[in-house]
């Protein structure tokens, strides 16, 4: 990358950084026109704030409501620096008002061959994330309401009641079509077992 005006470098990083957080990854501020000895300079100034290895923050931006699971996101990146992690089951849950489950730890989806070891406020379901499954965030994604009650069906982890309650106002909100959820609940899996029940007990206390 070839070295840019400090001006143009700053305004660079900072449309990065106000995307994810204010945070900014080795490759992005390298990408902006920063060379390591001017991201050194910029740390001992107090400019930018080291957080991690390969991770950095503008201070001057102010703390986003969802800093942990951009910093999980970013977390979870591989070696072409893009995230792989989605926010799911019940973290997504919450995220899209459905139920209302507050989650001891940030809930992600990975890929199967995902290799790091989360952190303890983490915990990871390996699996795949389709096009159409998830939707865009600043600085992080998360699974859309369809993929996350039918996540929340398969876990055992998410009580039924729970379930009921997030299959009620999906419907009431219109974040999902019920024939998505019927078409979802004809297989014969626990999981779709479970919804069916949920469809079932919701249409009960109607």
């Amino acid at each position: 990358m070839p070295y840019r005006d400090a001006r143009s470098a700053l305004a660079a990083l900072y449309r990065i950084a106000t995307a994810q957080g204010g945070y900014f990854t080795a490759k992005q501020v390298a990408g902006a026109g920063y060379a390591k000895q001017h991201v050194d300079y910029h740390v001992k100034a107090g400019n930018f704030e080291r957080v991690e290895r390969g991770l950095h923050r503008l201070p001057t931006l102010p703390i986003d409501e969802h800093d942990d699971l951009i910093r999980l996101s970013l977390w979870s990146r591989g070696r072409d620096d893009v995230p792989q992690a989605v926010v799911s089951h019940q973290s997504a849950l919450a995220l899209h008002e459905l139920g209302d489950m507050l989650p001891g730890t940030v809930h992600l989806t990975v890929p199967p061959t995902f290799r790091k070891t989360p952190p303890p406020e983490c915990t990871l379901h390996r699996g795949r994330v389709e096009p159409g499954e998830e939707e865009a965030r600043p600085g992080f994604r998360v699974t859309t309401p369809l993929r996350t009650i039918l996540d929340a069906a398969a876990s055992e982890s998410v009580p039924f009641e729970q379930l009921v309650a997030a299959v009620r106002d999906a419907l009431d909100r219109g974040l999902v079509r019920r024939s998505r959820l019927e078409s979802s609940a004809e297989a014969s899996d626990a999981a779709a077992v479970r919804l069916r029940r949920a469809l079932d007990e919701r249409d009960r206390k109607e």
